[in-house]
């Protein structure tokens, strides 16, 4: 056979690569985060519930806050009916980081889990920590 020693170095070379993220990351776990929602805001309200169930923020927030954008700066709109029919002001400062003032605590925890690199503050001015 010809080039055989090549081929199987060739192999050997492609199969450590291929297997270096599993030899890299064996051993290491990484914990699902939970964000922290106690804050002094939070802690006021009577009814804690968000703009929209917790469940549709998880999955949506993303998509949420890309249309709050687009209403707002394009739009000029600043009220957002959510599906219950209450009203609330299209702000991500005001309103969004008025009850999760904990931003390392809530945004930052998920978003480096997931790897997530948001552009919110390009625009935004990142909100002082509230300490409790």
């Amino acid at each position: 056979m010809y080039n055989s020693g090549k081929i199987i170095t060739g192999l050997i070379i492609f199969v450590g690569l291929v297997a270096t993220p599993f030899f890299y990351n064996s051993g290491k776990t990484s914990v699902k985060p939970e964000p922290g929602i106690d804050t002094p805001a939070i802690r006021q309200l009577a009814e804690k519930q968000c703009v929209e169930p917790r469940e549709f923020m998880k999955a949506n927030h993303m998509q949420l806050l890309n249309d709050w954008r687009d209403s707002a700066v394009r739009d000029g709109s600043r009220i957002y009916v959510n599906s219950q029919g209450k009203q609330f002001t299209i702000s991500l400062q005001n309103t969004c980081m008025h009850c999760h003032s904990n931003k390392a605590e809530f945004c930052d925890k998920c978003h480096t889990y997931a790897n997530v690199k948001p552009y919110c503050w390009n625009c935004h001015i990142a909100p002082k920590e509230n300490k409790t």
